[in-house]
């Protein structure tokens, strides 16, 4: 048997047939939520490049986050109705902490079931990576550090104890949906870019790219200079720049604005073998600017996976486009595409 201790940067992932008895509860918190990308014992589908992808259409993407959004602003709705209490800054925290990461871990679920129907993405060449054993805590960590580093955020900026959820700002909320991801992605695109063309900070992503072929779970594996600027810089930055729009931004908004970019984050790193695009309330003006991101660009850029990349946003191909970018999908191009075969995101 090999003894030796496994580096830091391996992608090795064995643990889930591994003796229990030497199971910390990190992965003891991943068995028991069944937050496993695939079934260990179950088929996954192995596609050629040439075979036709399903098509999964907005509707079906956006009734799932608005459903699951809308969850925890019914229970405050309802609360402080019939309780005529309001809820303190740290009870809201935690409702929403716990709800974001309920929808998450659901999320994995769904995409776990997905995926052993469609396959993935370069199937053909590889499987899909696991989670690390040497990175199950980090994997553990990053789900509560990346949810409520966002909440402790927007709580502390934007929540006003005396509004109802259904206070909220209807009339801007579409366009604060939309909005909010296309400039979140513009501070992304560049913070990002930036990690990946300065050598000093390279160092500080390096970690998020040892997958080349990554998981769900894998969306937030990095190293915790990159955890703040992504669950803390750019959120700011985004909310100040609607905000300096004239945007309400309250926290209600905020919050779905988090469920939306949550989303497509998990699904972006799924590499499930679909075509889809990230939801959005603009998606109709990212489709006529041919800038909508679907899964394989971000799974071509961890295959990519070193420091002078392309695909840098994570939310559209706006930027990419604009600032030139962009690489040729593979899977995903439109005449690969089985429009007919109409795939759903089920609810349950």
């Amino acid at each position: 048997m090999d003894t030796k201790p496994l580096s830091k940067d391996s992608m090795r992932s064995t643990w889930r047939t591994a003796d229990r008895s030497e199971w910390t509860h990190s992965h003891w918190a991943l068995e028991i939520l069944n937050a496993h990308p695939i079934e260990l014992n179950k088929e996954v589908p192995v596609h050629q490049k040439d075979e036709k992808l399903p098509y999964m259409p907005q509707w079906s993407l956006q009734r799932w986050v608005l459903f699951y959004s809308a969850l925890p602003l019914l229970f405050h709705e309802a609360y402080m109705t019939y309780t005529g209490r309001t809820l303190g800054p740290f009870a809201t925290f935690n409702l929403y902490f716990f709800a974001f990461n309920a929808t998450v871990i659901y999320q994995v679920h769904i995409l776990r079931r997905l995926g052993h129907i469609y396959g993935f993405l370069d199937g053909d060449k590889h499987e899909r990576d696991g989670v690390p054993d040497v990175g199950v805590a980090k994997v553990v960590a990053s789900l509560y550090k990346t949810t409520g580093s966002r909440l402790v955020l927007a709580t502390y900026l934007t929540y006003n104890r005396n509004l109802l959820p259904s206070q909220l700002n209807w009339a801007w909320l579409p366009l604060e949906i939309g909005l909010y991801g296309i400039i979140l992605d513009f501070w992304f695109y560049w913070y990002h870019r930036l990690m990946h063309d300065v050598s000093f900070l390279w160092r500080f992503h390096r970690t998020h790219h040892l997958t080349k072929h990554p998981n769900p779970l894998l969306a937030a594996y990095a190293d915790h200079e990159q955890e703040f600027f992504d669950m803390v810089g750019v959120p700011l930055m985004t909310y100040l720049s609607l905000r300096a729009m004239g945007m309400p931004m309250g926290f209600y908004e905020w919050w779905i604005c988090h469920q939306y970019v949550a989303f497509a984050e998990v699904f972006g790193h799924s590499g499930l073998r679909m075509h889809l695009t990230v939801p959005s309330t603009l998606s109709w003006l990212l489709q006529w600017l041919d800038a909508e991101i679907v899964i394989e660009d971000h799974d071509l850029h961890h295959r990519k996976g070193w420091r002078k990349s392309h695909n840098y946003g994570k939310q559209t191909r706006l930027w990419d486009k604009i600032f030139g970018t962009c690489t040729e999908r593979i899977e995903s191009v439109d005449e690969n595409v089985d429009y007919v075969n109409v795939a759903t995101m089920p609810l349950f």
